[in-house]
């Protein structure tokens, strides 16, 4: 069974790492803030909630 040659694995992480930098981006910038009326509905909801242990 052949080996790998060295260039192979340099190009090979180098493509991991760029996939993994891109998708990091993407996540990043695709983050979208909740508005305020969902939020105070929100802690709305959660403060009714009692647990009568």
């Amino acid at each position: 069974m052949p080996q790998m040659a060295p260039l192979m694995w340099l190009m090979l992480y180098m493509l991991f790492l760029m996939t993994f930098i891109i998708f990091i981006f993407m996540n990043h910038y695709n983050f979208t803030p909740r508005s305020h009326e969902s939020m105070t509905s929100m802690n709305i909801l959660t403060s009714t909630m009692n647990w009568k242990w």
